[in-house]
């Protein structure tokens, strides 16, 4: 379990009970063993599995889509760490603190940054070509909140896309299992709530399909993030906040949830445009791209010394601030000064999609708008990946392990993935666990019912949590969304994966805003304008998120 340090409560803020303790669905018309089943298929799914398989577990890897379809691919920036003789782990170290604004676990950064080294270089074993320059070495980038070059980065801008490439590869050499296209459902647990196993819903009309069991000792969560809560975001589609739901449901911990990133720089795409948002990386500006307005002035000099690469918080909240002061409705990022050579060399990816878009960055500014990018927050866990509910582990996007405090550092999310996925299968080989027989599953829709099945569901929860739990947040915004959520709670359907999604999408709305509500700061990408300053005296600790047994969303102030 999860040691714990002396805590100072505050009373916990109950919302209307509804949110679903279990999905509605299918008995399970089959089983399959392992020893270990993993959730997910970016990079800390796919390294989890590969170091398990490595330490003689017999392993299932699960993942929602086909196993290149997750976050990972998508990622262009890089993969941070102090690779160059010049830089040290205690500067990588020094950067991610100031970041996460004061609520960083400091011995589980110094942890990660200490161990980065080694792991980017397995990576490289398990043959993933990052850049390299003439002399060999690798072409080291640099990205907002770092003071050195430090993101090493794969065909210019196609970072997560070679990895998942180099790890599906050796998966594949591994000969372990997988299941494509398969939905996770909720946890299976034994009589002593030890993890047991999921139940999942695999789609199409191979073998198996259908709701389905997997019976397992120890159980990974590596789903990725919530992004689709909102309404634009970088996220895939398959980013629904499903680990986090079920993690929930199954009685874990959450924390820090309230820290959703909204990414500076995504491709503005004129109004009213939704789901997933073509990224701009943030290499980008770490090369010299300027964020300027529709006059040409560079707003962010003396907003920050490290002006456009300053923390994403600081970036987002600038942008947010010029357009409130210009009326526009978006800002523009200019890199006319690389030249065509430099863009079709460093981001061949990025200047695709802009062309694709009908913007050519060799000759004009790129439109663009926050949109939401990553969760700080997720499942909680310790230094090696284990939750509160034991035989449950998590890691990469859905956990959260404490480095990113309230605003991640540029780069640290493929790291925190590879770092802890590896962290994880050291401890499912200490721990050996042994569940009992799972228990019977419950329906529980008649005490607790679930969201709407439909895209209008999906539709309404979205533009709620757009409107009022987005960039900008006030008390009495976040109260209109916990009203709207909750009304949204009596709504019945049929199950099935759009009903499922939803469900999910509202029970991680749900605890996002009753964290939001709670923390009455403004401190790194929680952004509250009716209390604008950041409260150390106050709030410098954490939020943690439970689901109680009558489907009431509590949090708690842990000091």
């Amino acid at each position: 379990m999860i040691p714990r340090t002396p805590t100072t409560r505050t009373p916990t803020t109950p919302r209307t009970p509804g949110i679903a303790r279990t999905l509605t669905a299918p008995a399970p018309g089959w089983t399959r063993t392992a020893d270990t089943v993993v959730i997910g298929s970016g990079i800390a799914g796919l390294v989890a599995a590969l170091r398990c398989h490595e330490r003689g577990q017999r392993v299932l890897l699960v993942t929602k889509a086909l196993l290149d379809a997750g976050s990972t691919r998508w990622a262009q920036g890089g993969i941070a760490a102090a690779l160059d003789p010049a830089d040290s782990p205690d500067e990588h170290l020094a950067d991610t603190l100031t970041a996460g604004a004061g609520l960083c676990d400091e011995d589980a950064v110094r942890m990660m940054v200490t161990e980065a080294p080694a792991a980017v270089r397995r990576l490289v074993e398990l043959g993933t070509a990052f850049d390299r320059d003439s002399a060999g070495a690798l072409s080291l980038g640099r990205e907002g909140g770092h003071h050195r070059r430090r993101v090493a980065h794969a065909g210019g801008d196609a970072t997560g896309a070679e990895i998942s490439r180099a790890l599906r590869a050796a998966l594949k050499e591994a000969g372990i299992e997988a299941i494509e296209n398969a939905l996770v459902l909720d946890l299976l647990k034994d009589s002593g709530g030890r993890a047991a196993g999921v139940t999942l819903h695999v789609m199409g009309e191979g073998s198996p399909s259908g709701v389905g069991a997997v019976r397992a000792g120890a159980v990974v969560l590596a789903t990725g993030g919530l992004g689709q809560v909102f309404t634009a975001t970088t996220n895939p589609e398959v980013s629904t906040g499903d680990g986090v739901a079920l993690a929930l449901r199954a009685g874990a911990e959450a924390a820090d949830l309230e820290f959703v990133q909204f990414h500076p720089t995504p491709l503005w795409l004129g109004e009213g445009a939704r789901g997933q948002q073509p990224l701009i990386s943030e290499a980008v500006r770490g090369e010299g791209a300027h964020l300027v307005d529709h006059d040409g002035v560079r707003f962010m000099v003396g907003r920050h010394e490290l002006a456009e690469l300053a923390p994403r918080d600081v970036v987002a909240k600038g942008i947010m601030n010029r357009m409130r002061e210009t009326g526009a409705s978006h800002m523009l990022l200019d890199g006319r000064h690389f030249g065509a050579e430099l863009w079709e060399r460093r981001f061949p990816t990025i200047l695709a999609a802009c062309r694709h878009h009908g913007i050519d960055p060799v000759t004009e500014p790129i439109p663009i708008l926050p949109a939401a990018h990553h969760a700080s927050g997720g499942v909680r866990t310790d230094l090696f990946g284990r939750t509160s509910v034991p035989g449950l582990y998590a890691c990469g996007e859905v956990a959260c392990t404490g480095v990113h405090g309230a605003n991640r550092l540029a780069s640290n999310s493929l790291l925190e993935g590879l770092v802890f996925a590896e962290r994880i299968a050291a401890a499912i080989a200490e721990d050996a666990p042994a569940p009992g027989e799972p228990l019977p599953g419950r329906d529980d829709a008649a005490a607790h019912p679930q969201v709407e099945r439909s895209e209008a569901a999906r539709d309404r929860i979205q533009r709620v949590m757009t409107e009022y739990a987005g960039v900008l947040r006030t008390a009495d915004g976040l109260a209109t969304a916990d009203r709207e959520l909750a009304a949204l709670a009596g709504e019945l359907g049929e199950p099935g994966v759009a009903g499922w999604e939803a469900v999910n999408l509202h029970t991680v709305a749900s605890a996002i805003v009753a964290a939001a509500r709670r923390r009455e700061e403004t401190r790194g990408s929680h952004w509250r304008e009716d209390r604008p300053e950041r409260d150390d005296a106050h709030w410098r600790g954490r939020l943690v998120t439970r689901l109680t047994w009558d489907g009431t969303l509590q949090t708690e102030f842990e000091r």
